[in-house]
């Protein structure tokens, strides 16, 4: 009578799978990117210096590639999102034409979420992704928000005194510094991946996650993309 062998359990296969370059360098160059207000060929050159020969057009597809992934990855470890909401809008331009982007920050300062184009799908989207529903909106007296807020969150106070949302206002200030040397996107899923990875990477450095919180601030961020590249 034969005994049946056990099988090996199968190896996870990783992210970084099938690229050339080691996940150390692939992670540096995204943290380096939706960190800092560089471009493309600005991580290019600073990894030349480095001894390592990339050109830009890879570091856009490591950015595109591994930023949902590190963002994914952390998820589990994000703090709750808060019940106060103040939603903004903003503008970049993609393919030439300008177009919406909605963001929102809770009480905290945590970054709730960021959409592209439409504000009811931003809320649908921001929504579903935390699994709260805010007692309190605030916003600015932009005619989109009474309608949907009043089909999605009929029973949340909408808010729209002036100065009220000044906060967000703000935040979308260091957005906007990390646009500036870019000449914009080609695509709305490029935009989405960069302007939620920014938001991402904010959120580490304030200390929403429950990741490297015991680091100095100005180690955190690239502590914690370390501590993920090893869950992809």
């Amino acid at each position: 009578m034969r005994t049946r062998r056990p099988r090996p359990t199968p190896i996870a296969r990783t992210a970084f799978a099938g690229f050339c370059f080691p996940p150390d360098v692939i992670v540096l160059a995204v943290r380096w990117y939706l960190r800092f207000g560089l471009s493309y060929r600005d991580v290019e050159e600073l990894l030349s210096e480095r001894g390592i020969e990339v050109d830009h057009v890879t570091v856009y597809r490591w950015v595109q590639r591994f930023t949902p992934l590190l963002a994914e990855a952390a998820r589990p470890c994000r703090h709750a999102v808060g019940d106060r909401w103040q939603v903004d809008e903003t503008y970049v331009k993609v393919a030439g034409q300008w177009r919406y982007v909605y963001r929102a920050i809770d009480q905290f300062g945590q970054v709730i979420d960021v959409f592209v184009r439409a504000a009811r799908r931003f809320f649908e989207q921001a929504i579903g992704a935390t699994k709260r529903t805010p007692v309190e909106v605030v916003t600015d007296r932009a005619p989109m928000y009474p309608g949907v807020l009043d089909e999605l969150l009929p029973a949340a106070w909408h808010r729209t005194d002036q100065y009220a949302n000044n906060r967000v206002e703000a935040d979308h200030g260091r957005l906007k510094a990390r646009l500036h040397p870019m000449r914009g996107f080609k695509q709305d899923r490029s935009a989405r991946v960069v302007i939620a990875g920014h938001g991402f990477v904010q959120n580490l450095r304030r200390g929403h996650y429950e990741l490297a919180v015991e680091e100095p601030v100005n180690q955190r961020v690239a502590v914690a993309f370390d501590e993920l590249a090893l869950a992809i």
